[in-house]
């Protein structure tokens, strides 16, 4: 373990893996699990603590686990009660709440805000100002652009939570809004600006406000007119699992 020694606090009741790099200023409080080789930048507070801990004597911090080989940059905060699996990357200043469970191979970009008890799948990309509500599920190999939103309360404000749910391999463009409750299946395109407000089925390319099915995303032209660019994962391999492969040997393999 290497860290600098400039108001670095980590308790005594975290365990830190091997040659983790620890940056000034950062908290790191009980019940923390860091996994091997990872780098946490400075200013960072890991195992934030829930409400209860300011409220009674009593309160035991519940662990916060992130695996290995995790680059969490300047003054990310990831509150205690959640899990986050290998190779997970932020940007700076995310704030991840408290019961959220985040895949392996994930990235959450910049300025995002995971509202907790939110689920996300394997390799997803968040970019930049991604908003996503309590109670959604994002599925695996999903893609969400900046200022992406998904929202949770039908009728503002209310007790009533109803989180959205993302399917695997969809995409949801810069500025797009998720209302609450809506499913959005997989292999969908949402369009930049879209307000969806009605489920989304298979396959589907969604735009406008509100947003309306405009084709099957397997009919899209690929800019220049030379075939079809969807599914994305016949065309887009950085950093995904079958890259040097192709997806159809990859998902055979996994089959």
């Amino acid at each position: 373990m290497k860290f600098n020694n400039i108001n670095v606090h980590i308790s005594k009741k975290a365990k830190i893996g091997n040659n983790v790099k620890i940056g000034d200023n950062t908290i790191i409080y009980d019940n923390v699990e860091i996994g091997d080789g990872s780098i946490i930048c400075n200013n960072c507070i890991l195992g934030e603590p829930l409400n209860a801990y300011y409220c009674g004597s009593e309160y035991e911090n519940p662990p916060l686990k992130i695996g290995e080989n995790a680059l969490i940059r300047s003054h990310t905060i990831i509150y205690a009660s959640c899990e986050i699996g290998e190779n997970f990357g932020t940007g700076h200043r995310v704030t991840i709440r408290e019961n959220t469970k985040i895949g392996r191979n994930c990235n959450i970009g910049t300025l995002s805000d995971i509202q907790g008890e939110v689920t996300i799948g394997d390799y997803c990309r968040l970019h930049s100002n991604v908003h996503i509500a309590q109670k959604a599920i994002v599925g695996n190999y999903v893609f969400m652009y900046p200022y992406s939103v998904i929202t949770n309360d039908p009728t503002p404000p209310s007790d009533l939570i109803k989180g959205g749910i993302i399917g695997d391999y969809s995409v949801i463009g810069v500025h797009a809004v998720i209302l609450p409750g809506i499913k959005v299946g997989e292999n969908c395109l949402i369009g930049a600006n879209s307000l969806v407000n009605r489920p989304v089925p298979d396959f589907t390319l969604v735009s406008g406000e509100a947003a309306k099915s405009i084709m099957d995303v397997r009919k899209i032209i690929s800019l220049g007119g030379k075939g079809r660019h969807y599914p994305w994962m016949y065309h887009f391999e950085k950093g995904m699992p079958w890259a040097g492969t192709g997806f159809d040997t990859w998902i055979q393999g996994k089959q």
